[in-house]
């Protein structure tokens, strides 16, 4: 896969590519209803198929799941060492021969877990199977049938556990590879640079801005929509679709309830995953209690957001448990919103405090300087752009998300992320993409905040080490 120069807008393709991040899945789904629904602008090029079921629920997922795949092959391709080009050049390799011999064998664990990650998203995901599904059932709208709408929470549990199956198996043949996987930067390596070469760089492009326009169309539809009178037959302005207090789904006020739970998500949740990621990074002693909360930190990646919930609604929603109290409570939502994110955000964390070298911890030890002095003049300073990443992405996660959360909500504390499924239910469409597109919006701008002080703080960070 080819990566146009800068001057071509890689980054401009880029931040398109990763845009689906900020919407909830149920966003795409919404667009394809309006796009190729019965009442459809686009209706006609099915020639006469429908949207819903499995080809509409695989568009859908699709866009869903475009970034994660994108995030983690470009990673990969990035560490592509530049000897391995120049010597197949050498020996007269054309373009394809090295792309068959070099560039896919290098990228062979980016892609398989590319593959599997998208696997795992696709088999738990709720949202776009539940409004463009149609006859085409799945175990994750069956469990939310069998919990929600039968109350046969014994049901819904084995469906979860069939849900956890694949998503388990999915983890551990990614942790085989990863332990296959042998470094492909080496201390002489070169980083790989695509030269300049017209027709190719013209064709990536082509290519690209297909991409992305297929991208913006279904975003860009979900947003149009919500400001449409009654499409597609009048089209005129309105903004009668963001008066959520005359439709189901809660209002107004699952709109704030969300921003409350990114709110407290990010900010609590920065703060736990730091701790915790220091205490596994930065300290010696109890190496045994160390290993069991990195092995704990990484269970989350191997749950998926049903079962998690499945499992929330099972324990604290029993008679007996003293936190029954907690039940459809925010301080709920919170924890279990950290709960359900909290791998990715440690390795994030975790990965920075390991590009901080020991030195720092030894010469304060042996100046008798106490460990929370250089946590919070050195350590913490250091690590702020990516605690500001970690804090970044718990928001936009917790205002996207729906799965983990979907059971364990009350109607005094509904979300925005649920509402729209209520909505769409009702047949108030519009007043769903309106609520999406609030959600997109305010993670857009949350996500706008975070780069800008990420850049403040990069330019203090250079300066400190100048001064160093």
């Amino acid at each position: 896969m080819f990566e146009p120069q800068p001057g071509l807008g890689r980054g401009l393709f880029r931040q398109i590519a990763l845009s689906p991040l900020l919407a909830p899945s149920l966003m795409p789904a919404i667009s394809l209803v309006y796009l190729f629904g019965n009442q459809g602008l686009l209706k006609s090029w099915l020639g006469g198929a429908g949207i819903y079921g499995f080809w509409g629920v695989a568009l859908g997922e699709a866009f869903y799941t475009f970034p994660y795949a994108l995030l983690i092959i470009a990673t990969a391709l990035a560490s592509a060492d530049a000897r391995l080009y120049e010597a197949a050049r050498a020996l007269g390799a054309g373009a394809w021969r090295q792309f068959f011999t070099i560039t896919l064998p290098g990228a062979r664990y980016g892609l398989v877990s590319a593959a599997l990650v998208v696997f795992t998203l696709v088999i738990t995901d709720f949202g776009v199977p539940k409004v463009v599904g149609g006859d085409y059932n799945v175990l994750a709208v069956e469990a939310f049938k069998q919990v929600v709408g039968q109350q046969n929470f014994p049901r819904g549990a084995v469906v979860g556990l069939m849900l956890l199956l694949p998503a388990v198996l999915s983890f551990f043949i990614e942790r085989a590879m990863a332990r296959r996987q042998q470094a492909a930067l080496t201390a002489r390596a070169v980083l790989f640079a695509p030269g300049r070469n017209l027709p190719r760089d013209i064709a990536a492009v082509a290519l690209l801005a297909a991409v992305s326009a297929a991208l913006l169309a279904l975003l860009g539809v979900g947003v149009a929509a919500s400001f449409i009178k009654y499409w597609p037959y009048d089209l005129s302005f309105t903004l009668a679709h963001y008066q959520f207090d005359n439709v189901d789904g809660g209002g107004w006020g699952a709109y704030f309830n969300s921003l409350k739970l990114g709110g407290a998500t990010a900010l609590l949740g920065a703060v736990l995953v730091f701790l915790g990621a220091y205490v596994c990074e930065k300290q010696q002693a109890a190496p045994l209690g160390r290993s069991l909360l990195r092995f704990f930190a990484m269970l989350p990646m191997a749950v998926p957001g049903l079962v998690l919930g499945l499992g929330y609604v099972f324990f604290f929603n029993h008679p007996a448990n003293p936190l029954n109290a907690l039940y459809g409570g925010m301080t709920l939502m919170v924890i279990c919103s950290i709960a359900h994110f909290y791998t990715t955000a440690h390795l994030t964390v975790a990965t920075a405090l390991g590009q901080l070298d020991g030195e720092f911890e030894a010469v304060a030890a042996s100046l008798k300087v106490p460990f929370w002095t250089t946590l919070r003049r050195v350590t913490l300073p250091v690590c702020l752009p990516a605690l500001l990443d970690v804090a970044r992405f718990l928001f936009v996660s917790a205002m996207t998300t729906l799965s983990a959360l979907i059971f364990i909500i009350s109607p005094e504390n509904s979300l925005a992320a649920v509402s729209i499924i209520t909505m769409d239910d009702a047949g108030d469409t519009a007043a769903a993409a309106a609520m999406a597109t609030l959600i997109v919006v305010t993670s857009g701008g949350v996500s706008l905040l975070s780069l800008a002080l990420e850049k403040c703080l990069g330019k203090r960070h250079r300066h400190w080490r100048g001064q160093g």
